[in-house]
């Protein structure tokens, strides 16, 4: 509603009141935009670096559950190897004892047991706190509980293939996700720079409109209004801004240069390194294999030399020690072998679902050694 006094036409000032209403509809098409173009690319950039983050890490997920989980094994493993020390321990600690109060042994030879016998007690302790701890770090990434493992029955040690490290070089180059997260991020900053360089560019929008108003003071008129326009905005100087961020973008774009530079030489030297632990894993594997079954004999031969007095309780100590040294160093041998291959995998960034059920299907029920 509306009020109106007006005066200056006739004697009389006009005096009335009058209802009004207006609709109006208004359409804005850009023509031409560079910044909004180049925002376009910008976004589809950053959809690349998106995908490639994810990735990533989906690998490093595949990768940190399969270390944790071998490390849940190995500290099994290391367990078992310290009771049976203990128990070898504590079995000749009453031999010794026994020889002791029958007259054939020494006092010396007792406290020497009792000594090893109590650092096995110790490693044991510690042992199974490492248990505890790779089941717990297990649980945390899987957020399920740890429960009974399946184990490694029989491994066949393979190393890298191809056997050169050239080839996993490219492909590490060509396929890293964190790399193709980098470039894609560097593609932004690049075009970040267009972005506040085309600020100084002309924008050209084409504009309609369409009105229609009834209720004036004269009350029968009726407005019906359409009408086009073709707007040009030319920027002429905000203050120094728009240098201020080309500035701002270019040195950003040279500080992600500098960046994938660096991280390119890291996934080479990563790659690299992750090549030759593989290759290593194969021969060190391979000759723990042999140590553990040589210390085995070893011990067996020592422990039935003191048995028949050829042999002493100090020798029968060391060959005690040896074998349970190599059976650790063999644990550990095999369950890098199987972790190498996926360390390797992932720093060529082509880890994928399937080399996860190749090392499922390595996984059964271990026979107690």
């Amino acid at each position: 509603m509306n009020t109106a006094r007006v005066t200056g036409f006739g004697a009389q000032p006009i005096s009335t009141g009058y209802h009004s209403d207006l609709f109006s509809v208004s359409l804005t098409e850009s023509l031409f935009n560079g910044q909004a173009f180049t925002a376009v690319k910008q976004s589809d950039s950053r959809v690349q670096a998106g995908e490639a983050a994810l990735a990533y890490a989906r690998q490093i997920v595949a990768l940190e559950v399969t270390q944790a989980y071998f490390g849940v094994l190995q500290a099994q493993a290391d367990r078992s190897v310290a009771q049976r020390q203990t128990n070898l321990l504590e079995n000749i600690e009453k031999q010794t004892k026994t020889s002791l109060r029958v007259g054939t042994g020494d006092i010396i030879s007792v406290r020497e047991v009792r000594a090893q016998f109590d650092a096995a007690k110790a490693d044991l302790i510690r042992a199974n706190n490492a248990v505890t701890i790779a089941k717990n770090q297990l649980e945390r990434l899987t957020h399920h509980p740890t429960g009974t493992l399946a184990d490694v029955t029989t491994l066949q040690a393979i190393g890298p293939r191809p056997a050169v490290v050239g080839p996993w070089l490219a492909t590490a180059l060509k396929n890293q996700p964190l790399l193709q997260q980098a470039k894609a991020t560097l593609k932004v900053s690049e075009e970040q720079v267009q972005f506040a360089k085309r600020a100084r560019w002309p924008t050209l929008t084409l504009s309609g409109i369409g009105q229609h108003a009834t209720g004036t003071l004269i009350p029968p008129l009726a407005v019906n209004q359409a009408g086009a326009s073709l707007n040009l905005s030319v920027p002429i100087y905000e203050g120094g801004s728009t240098a201020a961020k080309i500035h701002q973008a270019e040195s950003l774009s040279k500080a992600n240069q500098a960046s994938l530079a660096n991280l390119q030489d890291q996934i080479t030297l990563d790659t690299q390194t992750a090549f030759y632990d593989l290759q290593d894993s194969v021969a060190q594997f391979q000759a723990e294999q042999q140590a553990v079954t040589s210390a085995k004999v070893s011990w067996e031969a020592t422990r039935k030399g003191y048995e028949i007095g050829t042999r002493s309780i100090i020798d029968l100590l060391t060959a005690t020690t040896n074998y349970a040294a190599a059976q650790r160093n063999y644990d550990l041998a095999l369950y890098t072998q199987i972790v190498d291959r996926t360390q390797l995998k992932a720093a060529a960034g082509i880890l994928t679902p399937m080399d996860i059920r190749a090392i499922n299907d390595l996984l059964q029920t271990r026979p107690s050694q």
